[in-house]
C-alpha cells in the first residue's frame, strides 16, 4: 500500500492567501513536512492528529540535507500516509521541487502540485506596485541570488538582469546583492536604479523599503539582517 503526495504551495506566510485547495489537503494530510516559511499560523489548517515534521532550510542555520527531506516523503507516503509537503511561496519558484519529485518517482508513488501565491508577487502587492508596464516593463525576471554554496551564481546572464526595461527579482539574495550590485553597474545598469527590499512579506513583520541598487547595496554590506527577504528592481520599483 503506498499513499500520496500533495505539493502545496503556502504562499507568502499570510493563512488567508492560502487557496482552497491548499486548505483542503492540509485537513485530510496525516502528515505535514512544512518549510520555515510556511509554519506558524498556517499550520493551523493542519487535521487533528496529523504528524507535523519541520524540514525547512535557511541560510546561516543548521539545515536538513534535501535527501534526507525526499527520504521522508517517500518513508512517510510508503506507510500508505496522505502527505502534504508544504513549501512557502509557490513550490515550482526555487523551492527544490524537482529533486522530491524525482524521488517520489522513482520509490512509484503518485504525487499532485498546488500552486501557491508567489512571494514575489505579494512583495509587488504589499507595495502598491504592478510587476509589468506597458512600453517600460515589458518583462519580468526571478532570479536566486546564491547558488548551493550560499555564493552568487557565476553563470548568471548579466545582460538580462541589467535591462532597464525589465522587473527583476531578486530571491535569497541579501547577502549577495553588493556584488550583485557591481557586476550590474559594470554591465550598464545605472546605480540609482529604484530598488525595493520587501522583508517578511504578508506577515506582522513585513517591512517595506524604497532605495535604489547602489543604496541597497551598501546597506547590506554593513548588515543583511536575517529576515527573509525580496529585493525589486527596475522603473516600477519606485512607484507609489
Amino acid at each position: 500500500m503506498t499513499g500520496f503526495v500533495s505539493f502545496v504551495g503556502s504562499g507568502p506566510g499570510d493563512p488567508e492567501l492560502l487557496t482552497l485547495k491548499a486548505v483542503d489537503r492540509m485537513k485530510r494530510a496525516d502528515a505535514i513536512l512544512f518549510d520555515d516559511l510556511s509554519s506558524g499560523p498556517i499550520l493551523a489548517h493542519a487535521g487533528r492528529g496529523a504528524d507535523l515534521v519541520g524540514v525547512g532550510k535557511r541560510a546561516g542555520r543548521p539545515s536538513p540535507k534535501q535527501d534526507h527531506v525526499s527520504r521522508l516523503l517517500v518513508d512517510y507516503a510508503k506507510t500508505g500516509a496522505r502527505v502534504v509537503r508544504l513549501k512557502s511561496g509557490d513550490g515550482g519558484m526555487f523551492g527544490r521541487l524537482e529533486e522530491e519529485l524525482i524521488a517520489l518517482r522513482e520509490a512509484g508513488i503518485d504525487y499532485e502540485i498546488i500552486p501557491g501565491i508567489p512571494s514575489a508577487c505579494a512583495a509587488a502587492a504589499a507595495a502598491g506596485i504592478p510587476l509589468t508596464r506597458r512600453l517600460t516593463a515589458r518583462r519580468v525576471q526571478f532570479v536566486t541570488g546564491h547558488d548551493v554554496s550560499g555564493a552568487l551564481p557565476e553563470d548568471l546572464n548579466l545582460a538580462a538582469l541589467a535591462d532597464p526595461l525589465a522587473t527583476t527579482v531578486v530571491f535569497m539574495g541579501k547577502r549577495t546583492f553588493p556584488r550583485l550590485a557591481d557586476l550590474l553597474t559594470g554591465a550598464g545598469l545605472p546605480p540609482d536604479t529604484p530598488a525595493l527590499l520587501a522583508e517578511s512579506v504578508s506577515t506582522p513583520d513585513q517591512q517595506l523599503m524604497r532605495s535604489t541598487v547602489a543604496g541597497l547595496a551598501e546597506r547590506f554590506a554593513n548588515d543583511p539582517g536575517p529576515a527573509p527577504a525580496l529585493i525589486l528592481y527596475g522603473a516600477l520599483a519606485t512607484a507609489s
